[in-house]
């Protein structure tokens, strides 16, 4: 129980199915800068329990958060790379100690408000919520098949509408609250300010692909490729008016590198090569075998399926190509794979190799 709408109506369907619902309410973070909502998260999971008439635990995960997700966050970033600290908090803390500690509790089930949804029969298969807007499969690919064999997702059938109204007819008092957006523990404050409580600035210098110096950056670590914002780069002279892209960092210059224009050939990649492969079951036959398997991806949440084909390399890690190009691709996000709505598993991106010939925008890569 997060406080949220989405756990509070998974708990009130369990219970209209004749479950005994019990709530558990985590901690992940504590910070006392004014930023970390814990303490109110918690006390709207309180109200939603007390309306739903059901026991509240409370635990702490704190140090688990700390040592299993925000230790390796850091390390990324100090990497060069971008994080997606969402991925590992499922897999290690919510499928992890918090599912360690329902079952110490006496539960039979872990339920979640995920929009997604689970196949019982035989090994555990992870599918994708029916509300496209809302699926969540591409934060839950990391979680092992056996993690899921005693979880519900109550709301995989559901949209997030249908979601508010069950709220609102049941008189829950979360029914209309905001959904939380980014990275939990950042919250509302500044990315740049909290990042270097942890990671020293290192400033260096804006430039263009051939060496032009067009700005000055705080560090590196701070910018993500694809990102248009925050670069304060000011108008050039007998330059074009196009926005400013981030299209690749030069760590041994510390350099930012920059580009004019979203159709800029340096901003698109067709290649790319995972690492830390997880499958939500097993490895797919094909790629057991040695073979070349086609299927779909996403390189970032909510974004289109991507038709692709992929191999299995002798150290592991994963190769793939797009059909067609895809925008911005990042090092550090992760790479999930489908078969129709089935999700397959997926891998941390560590690298992608540039479009052979520049694409011009289409419609799905170019609102990816």
């Amino acid at each position: 129980m997060s406080g949220g709408v989405d756990s509070a109506v998974a708990a009130l369907l369990l219970l209209r199915q004749g479950y005994t619902v019990q709530g558990l309410h985590m901690t992940n973070w504590e910070d006392s800068d004014g930023y970390c909502t814990a303490a109110a998260d918690y006390q709207d999971a309180k109200q939603v329990c007390e309306d739903l008439e059901i026991p509240l635990h409370r635990v702490n995960f704190s140090r688990e958060y700390r040592e299993q997700v925000f230790a390796g966050f850091l390390r990324e970033y100090e990497a060069g790379r971008t994080p997606n600290p969402d991925v590992l908090c499922n897999r290690h803390i919510k499928f992890g100690v918090f599912a360690d500690y329902s079952r110490r509790l006496g539960a039979s089930w872990l339920a979640t408000g995920h929009y997604a949804r689970l196949d019982h029969e035989g090994s555990p298969r992870l599918f994708k919520g029916v509300d496209a807007n809302k699926d969540q499969s591409y934060f839950l690919h990391a979680v092992p098949g056996t993690a899921f064999a005693n979880t519900l997702f109550p709301l995989g059938e559901f949209t997030k509408p249908e979601v508010r109204k069950l709220a609102n007819d049941a008189g829950l008092a979360n029914y209309s609250r905001r959904d939380s957006t980014g990275i939990c523990f950042i919250g509302e404050r500044p990315f740049r300010s909290f990042l270097s409580r942890y990671i020293p600035e290192r400033p260096g210098e804006i430039c263009t692909p051939d060496g032009r110096l067009v700005g000055r950056h705080p560090g590196l670590v701070y910018y993500t490729l694809g990102q248009r914002q925050g670069l304060g780069i000011g108008g050039q002279a007998d330059g074009s008016d196009e926005p400013w892209y981030v299209a690749g960092k030069d760590h041994e210059r510390n350099r930012l590198v920059v580009v004019q224009g979203r159709d800029h050939p340096l901003l698109w990649s067709q290649a790319l090569t995972t690492r830390n492969i997880c499958w939500v079951t097993r490895e797919p036959d094909a790629l057991a075998a040695g073979k070349t398997m086609r299927c779909t991806a996403r390189t970032r949440y909510r974004q289109p399926d991507e038709p692709c084909s992929i191999s299995c390399r002798a150290d592991g890690c994963i190769d793939m190509i797009f059909e067609r190009p895809q925008w911005a691709v990042t090092p550090g996000q992760y790479v999930v794979f489908y078969d129709g709505a089935q999700c397959l598993g997926g891998g941390t991106i560590e690298t992608t190799s540039a479009a052979a010939a520049h694409m011009p925008p289409i419609a799905t890569a170019a609102t990816a």
